[in-house]
């Protein structure tokens, strides 16, 4: 399987989308990051169930860390920067989401990516009861603090981003693979330095787009 198919492939395949622009930046300065956030809920959740370990997994990386998107500078490249994202706890929605699933997968919890138009979320897959059959799905928000979404909640935040109106039939909760959501992060910056002039940096990300395809 490529790295980038790979559960822990995602997170080296979006730092080394960074590099274009950080070369300086170290992996395993990320690596660690997220290995010390994870510790932390680790060491408030004692009783080790997934519902406990993801509120303490909201109240370490958003009330007490400080997670949140970058809503003064939305458009800034260091945005989509895992580095950059850990060092100064803001972010975009993907990014966010990234950072989200890197470390609940330290806690054991399963974090998608969820593609919808507009916004970026994360869908947390949680097994409420011992005799479920299969987990559950609900949606967080990172970009705004964390939030918890059903449903309904979800298609309103994608009517406001996109301000078109969104039916229920429509398959927009998809999961993303991880090409696609590489594929996004590379969609976002070319469009940044697009709106920037940046041509070398547009055509750089053009390039690793063609390799991920």
């Amino acid at each position: 399987m490529p790295l980038v198919d790979r559960e822990d492939g995602l997170l080296r395949a979006a730092f080394a989308i960074s590099l274009h622009d950080r070369p300086q930046d170290d992996f395993a300065v990320v690596e660690s990051t997220i290995g010390q956030l994870a510790a932390a809920v680790r060491q408030r959740a004692q009783s080790g169930t997934p519902q406990a370990v993801q509120a303490h997994l909201h109240d370490v990386l958003f009330d007490v860390v400080g997670f949140c998107g970058n809503v003064e500078d939305y458009y800034d490249p260091a945005n989509s920067y895992v580095g950059e994202v850990l060092r100064l706890r803001r972010g975009i929605p993907i990014s966010l989401v990234l950072v989200y699933k890197a470390v609940a997968r330290q806690l054991g919890i399963m974090v998608h990516g969820i593609n919808a138009p507009g916004h970026f979320l994360a869908g947390v897959e949680l097994q409420e009861y011992a005799d479920q059959r299969s987990p559950c799905l609900t949606y967080v928000d990172p970009f705004y603090g964390g939030a918890l979404l059903n449903e309904h909640e979800v298609f309103e935040r994608i009517e406001k981003a996109t301000g078109q109106k969104v039916r229920l039939a429509e398959p927009v909760l998809t999961k993303a693979t991880h090409r696609q959501w590489l594929g996004r992060m590379l969609n976002n910056l070319q469009a940044v330095f697009a709106s920037k002039g940046r041509e070398r940096d547009l055509h750089a990300m053009q390039e690793l787009q063609q390799l991920l395809s």
